[in-house]
């Protein structure tokens, strides 16, 4: 199958880490997590003038600004990617006064990320777009965190990899140049284009997507990992709406309400150009109180499929891949009779890969996840 790309991936400056903190300890980190969250200003007053014609959205953040950074609560943990001194401004004093035991429970990367982001055009849905993405980066064995946003894809990947990074997707026809990457070309399925580090170093890459998806699902099976489909949670992909101060209000206290609620899951991505993009649960839509908060089709609803990789270690690799391989490599054919592509979202935490389908996807990626 050949195709095109219309994709202008940029790199996001700035250092980032990603937090692991369990769950029983989420009340000790909800003040840093909504420091990170809004930011050091004041909340805007009417009078800000500020010129906002270059957003997409408001910021919840206002002028105190972020290159990018992600909450997420699900079901395995509480969840944080920020630049690194911002975890060592709102989480280290918190960790400071935890007891040892408790402080240990509580994971901070020791490589730093940086934040590459796909801005999706056209009709190519969000699998394709990782299968073609993340192939290339498991091939050379680098480890990456995926995140399907409102707005766009963002690959998170060790800083020390960015030329491993460059030169694999060079060698797919991408072409970095000033801090971007473009890509333009048409070229094979990738299915030969992905390799996973759940197999011993010394095993030979894999030579098609089949092999790929056997190794990783075998990999998963002898640490106890299953995918674990939430089908009482019920999802809704939105982002923050442009209309004006009293809708900028409205999202900064429901995402606040969100947190503080201890949702089942929940996601909110900020960016320095666009609108948060959020992931909340249906049932809790109503905490933005108005439809100048929001924007986003509140109808489509998605279940999320856990994979708790708690008992791997942080750089494995190869498992974005894997499994958008098997919810999408396989029913990509050009066929009439062909089943119909399973749509899906993807959310990396720290320590999970979180599959988002629609209600009526559900059996059907189940069963191409066994």
């Amino acid at each position: 199958m050949q195709f095109a790309w219309h994709h202008q991936p940029s790199e996001q400056d700035g250092k980032l880490s990603l937090i692991h903190i369990p769950l029983d300890l989420f009340p000790y980190f909800v003040q840093p997590v909504l420091q990170l969250l809004l930011g050091e200003e004041t909340p805007p007053q009417r009078s800000d003038r500020r010129d906002t014609s270059t957003l997409s959205g408001p910021n919840v953040r206002g002028k105190d600004r972020i290159g990018f950074a992600n909450i997420s609560i699900t079901p395995v943990e509480l969840s944080v990617v920020c630049p690194v001194q911002l975890v060592k401004t709102y989480f280290e004093p918190v960790l400071d006064s935890l007891d040892q035991a408790t402080r240990n429970k509580v994971s901070i990367s020791k490589d730093d990320f940086v934040a590459i982001c796909v801005e999706g055009e056209g009709v190519m849905d969000a699998g394709q777009r990782m299968l073609e993405l993340t192939g290339p980066l498991a091939m050379a064995g680098i480890s990456i965190f995926f995140i399907t946003t409102y707005w766009a894809d963002f690959m998170l990947v060790p800083i020390k990899s960015k030329a491993q990074v460059a030169k694999a997707l060079e060698k797919q026809g991408f072409a970095f140049a000033s801090n971007a990457f473009t890509g333009g070309h048409q070229r094979n399925n990738p299915s030969t284009s992905s390799s996973n580090d759940l197999v011993p170093p010394s095993t030979p890459p894999p030579s098609s997507i089949s092999e790929l998806q056997a190794r990783t699902f075998a990999g998963l099976e002898r640490h106890g990992i299953v995918p674990t489909p939430n089908p009482n949670i019920r999802l809704i992909s939105c982002a923050g709406a442009n209309q004006g101060l009293d809708g900028l209000a409205y999202l900064k206290l429901g995402l606040i309400e969100c947190i503080i609620s201890r949702p089942a899951f929940f996601s909110v991505t900020l960016t320095d150009r666009d609108s948060a993009s959020i992931m909340v649960e249906e049932h809790l839509i109503h905490l933005f109180k108005s439809d100048k908060a929001l924007i986003g089709n509140t109808k489509d609803l998605l279940i999320p499929i856990t994979l708790d990789l708690r008992n791997l270690p942080l750089e494995s690799t190869g498992i974005v891949c894997g499994v958008a391989g098997r919810l999408v490599g396989g029913s990509t054919s050009a066929m009439s009779d062909a089943p119909p592509v399973i749509e899906m979202t993807y959310l990396s935490t720290a320590r999970a890969g979180n599959v988002m389908v629609p209600e009526k996807d559900l059996e059907r990626a189940l069963e191409a996840l066994k």
